[in-house]
């Protein structure tokens, strides 16, 4: 976990921002030997080895992502500080406060030392690394100026390395944390079309409020959802796994039917409001909000076998097109997938009158 954190934080913060920053400024009078250029004199030698290294990994096929063959990537954290300190004008408006970014690189130092050397990393490290870490994504936080409908800020991090990891732009380890950092106003707020599948649809139904669905509906939101048949075989089969009485889970996704069908006939128009049900076995539940849009956002949940909707991990995805690269597709990422699914599985359901 430790070197994870230390591994991605080091490189997405440190390296891609330092290339971000300072390759337009030297690629173009000094080529590919623009990081020693920007390193100067007083860091020729250190930028000398991690090129050494380099040519080391190389042949013993430790490269397994292209993208990591630079000599940024083999730069130590501290270098790496180094770079931003020369050439702070240029870092300046990305950054709030110099000293801060620098305690912050300082600490998750600290971590990457215990790493390298193999030695036990004690609660207290840990706790300083992911202190570190979380305020590093603060202050780069606010560099990022295009939301997605208001909802979902592009943070430095995502713009810098976005497309190396598809469309995934957050992982929580269940919907308490999720909603703690993204509440349902900020996803749903303001959308233009909603489509969501799963079993009962909770983390719409039961912190949305009913007026605020009928004035999202009003101002031109189209909705579509898609519920679990109640009265399906597989609805028994998931009371099974999770160990509730039987009849439990059905009462649940009827009551929440028929409190989304009130909210649908107070509406002039319900027929921009279409509530569907299918019967085929539950694989995920997802809330695709402007999913036909280069604004779009998921979030997604699998069913767990032994875990109700709060406690399953969940993905938040950004849809629209990213730029790619020659030996990637525009729709490489995960958010078509599921808007495939749920376009699949409302042709084969039915509606509710």
């Amino acid at each position: 976990m430790a070197e994870a954190l230390v591994a991605v934080v080091a490189a997405v913060v440190a390296a891609s921002v330092v290339a971000a920053v300072l390759r337009p400024v030297y690629e173009p009078v000094h080529g590919d030997d623009w990081v020693v250029a920007a390193a100067g004199p007083a860091g020729q030698e250190w930028v000398q080895r991690a090129v050494a290294v380099r040519e080391v990994s190389r042949r013993k096929g430790y490269l397994l992502d292209p993208a990591d063959d630079n000599v940024l990537s083999f730069l130590t954290l501290p270098q790496l500080r180094e770079l931003m300190v020369q050439h702070w004008p240029c870092f300046e408006p990305y950054f709030d406060e110099r000293r801060d970014l620098e305690l912050a690189l300082d600490e998750l130092e600290v971590t990457r030392n215990v790493v390298s050397r193999n030695r036990a990393l004690s609660e207290a490290v840990l706790n300083q690394a992911e202190r570190a870490s979380a305020r590093l994504l603060e202050l780069l936080g606010a560099a990022g100026d295009v939301p997605s409908a208001g909802r979902l800020p592009v943070d430095a991090v995502e713009d810098l390395v976005g497309d190396r990891y598809a469309d995934v732009v957050a992982v929580h380890s269940d919907r308490v944390r999720l909603m703690g950092q993204f509440p349902a106003e900020d996803l749903f707020g303001g959308a233009r079309r909603l489509d969501a599948i799963g079993i009962g649809l909770n983390l719409l139904v039961q912190n949305f409020s009913g007026r605020r669905l009928v004035r999202l509906a009003e101002s031109g939101c189209r909705v579509r959802l898609l519920f679990l048949n109640p009265a399906s075989s597989a609805v028994k089969r998931r009371e099974r796994e999770l160990g509730m009485k039987r009849g439990e889970l059905a009462r649940s996704v009827e009551m929440n039917i028929l409190h989304m069908r009130r909210v649908r006939s107070r509406l002039r128009d319900p027929g921009a409001f279409e509530i569907q049900v299918y019967d085929e076995t539950p694989r995920f539940t997802a809330y695709l909000v402007d999913g036909d849009g280069a604004d779009g956002v998921a979030v997604v949940q699998s069913y767990l076998r032994g875990a109700r909707g709060m406690e399953s991990p969940v993905l938040v995805l950004r849809g629209g097109s990213r730029v790619v690269t020659s030996d990637q597709s525009g729709d490489s990422g995960l958010f078509p997938t599921y808007r495939e699914e749920f376009e699949l599985a409302w042709a084969d359901s039915r509606p509710v009158s």
